[in-house]
């Protein structure tokens, strides 16, 4: 994924309790995060954008009481990969 180079105050990297070993990496979790709970992204999509597996960014998220949400889309989106898979066998359980 092609990376931006951004600069940030110090003290905004200190007040965040970013790493100082990466703190690209955190800064990226936390605007993912914040699109996530804006609804401006799913949670697969800010999981993707930080390049954080979903399962550790869930925790993250929980970690700061964002809470998970599941919205019309997103779960439409889960339906028609449910389907998907059944059609090809991978998961015929699943549906019924």
């Amino acid at each position: 994924m092609k990376s931006v180079q951004v600069s940030l105050p110090e003290g905004l990297v200190e007040a965040a309790q970013l790493s100082r070993s990466n703190p690209s990496a955190d800064a990226a979790r936390l605007l993912a995060l914040e699109l996530f709970r804006e609804d401006k992204v799913s949670l697969g999509r800010a999981a993707e954008l930080c390049e954080t597996p979903v399962e550790t960014f869930m925790e993250f998220a929980g970690q700061r009481q964002v809470p998970l949400h599941h919205g019309a889309g997103e779960l439409e989106e889960d339906r028609r990969t449910l389907q998907s898979l059944q059609r090809r066998k991978s998961f015929p359980m699943l549906l019924r």
